[in-house]
């Protein structure tokens, strides 16, 4: 199942940026489309009046999952690492979250759906890791602890 696949014309008008301005917090991140037709996340990530982290969040309408295991994203990093998120409920406060540490080439991630471990703030939670059962929303934040430029390009995101 392709969750999203990005092409020149693709609408990205539910691709939202969410920054640490929320909470006072000095980032700026954007999302738009490049001359390839890939997704493109950049900005800058300040750690000033306590901020450190942007995101950039898909939301859609449930989608049953059960009968897969594993997101498959193909990206282009900037070395960085980065949280790749989704809500099971886009009502539920925490996400499921994997690490991922991209590198300067194209490269298709794997993610299996049982090691996305659950978080609110940045704080992991007692909870089971992410059950697979179903989804409303998925996110890419970067928050590493320190000032940084960044860019992260996204070609596809699909279950499998």
């Amino acid at each position: 199942m392709i969750l999203f696949k990005f092409k020149h014309n693709s609408n990205i008008s539910d691709w939202k940026i969410v920054d640490d301005v929320v909470m006072g917090g000095c980032s700026s991140g954007n999302f738009g489309l490049n001359e390839a037709g890939n997704g493109i996340f950049s900005g800058v990530v300040s750690l000033d009046n306590n901020g450190g982290f942007s995101m950039v969040q898909y939301y859609f309408g449930t989608k049953s999952v059960a009968i897969f295991s594993k997101v498959c994203i193909r990206l282009k990093g900037d070395g960085k690492t980065y949280q790749f998120r989704i809500k099971a409920n886009k009502d539920d406060k925490h996400s499921y979250i994997a690490l991922i540490n991209t590198s300067n080439d194209w490269e298709t991630l794997e993610i299996p759906f049982n090691t996305m471990y659950p978080a609110f703030r940045g704080k992991p939670l007692n909870l089971q890791n992410y059950h697979g059962l179903k989804m409303e929303a998925i996110a890419f934040l970067i928050g590493n602890k320190i000032d940084e430029y960044f860019k992260l390009e996204i070609d596809s995101i699909e279950l499998k």
